[in-house]
């Protein structure tokens, strides 16, 4: 067992490599230096004796895959320029595209929250097996920030990417995350370890040559419609956004501040119950 820059790696002749968050946020949106480190483990940062694996498993080693970026954090830095936040956004970024960039297979397996930069970071993984009590969104259009890593209209399609990151939904159960090309399959929470293992194994069956051919031919087909450009300019846009001076996110720091994340996390969600949203 090893552990390294938050993330721990679990390698074994017998199975592929496995690697896991041990925090349920991903890390501040703030701060550089800290959030493109903790925003998932280092794509080809690999334990010794993994070279010869073909497939890695990547997993929430708590409560949950990752609730997000951490916002108590967040809230308690200082104010950043646009030039600041480009570096941070543009970081981050990058590191969600060092998991699609990775040679070998990287499978996501979700249990319970897949939100807002964990969403991302599942997205950048090459398949998603997930729990029935998983369930994913991006709500951060609710507190007044803009997505890291514009990857899901890459995945589910520019129009239901649209109703889900306009509405700041926060809550798509596991079936519909299937039914929508979300994740690839879902399977009862007992039983996510055994079958997240099994499609890695059906995968490291084949040729790894092959394997990892097949993954660049594909990547390379969303290259070509234009998704590296895509993420981008998401940067730009979200450089905009977060230095944008805005009541919403300047009263959800405040509460956050004063109060704690939970309070704040409440005054939100109570806002969009009141509007019957």
């Amino acid at each position: 067992m090893k552990r390294r820059s938050g993330a721990r790696y679990d390698a074994a002749p017998t199975r592929p490599c496995e690697g896991s968050h041990d925090r349920r946020r991903a890390g501040p949106r703030t701060r550089p230096a800290h959030r493109g480190r903790r925003a998932g483990p280092p794509a080809h940062d690999e334990p010794p004796g993994a070279a010869e694996r073909s497939v890695l498993v990547l997993r929430g080693a708590g409560r949950a895959f990752c609730a997000g970026y951490d916002l108590e954090e967040d809230a308690g830095a200082g104010p950043m320029d646009s030039a600041a936040w480009y570096r941070e956004l543009e970081g981050s970024a990058d590191r969600m595209l060092e998991l699609v960039d990775h040679p070998k297979p990287v499978i996501a397996q979700v249990h319970s929250y897949c939100l807002a930069g964990g969403t991302d970071l599942m997205l950048a993984c090459d398949l998603c097996v997930c729990s029935h009590d998983a369930f994913f969104g991006y709500p951060d259009i609710r507190f007044g920030s803009g997505v890291v890593t514009m990857l899901l209209p890459w995945v589910v399609g520019a129009r239901k990417a649209k109703e889900l990151l306009f509405t700041g939904e926060d809550r798509i159960p596991a079936e519909e995350a299937l039914r929508i090309g979300l994740v690839n399959r879902v399977v009862p929470a007992a039983e996510l370890d055994d079958a997240t293992m099994a499609l890695a194994k059906e995968i490291a069956k084949n040729e790894p040559f092959v394997v990892r051919a097949t993954k660049r031919a594909i990547n390379r087909v969303w290259e070509l419609s234009g998704m590296r450009e895509g993420v981008a300019a998401n940067v730009e846009i979200d450089v905009m956004i977060e230095s944008a001076n805005l009541p919403q996110r300047d009263e959800f720091r405040r509460i956050t501040q004063e109060q704690g994340l939970k309070a704040a996390i409440a005054w939100r969600d109570a806002r969009f119950r009141d509007r019957g949203a």
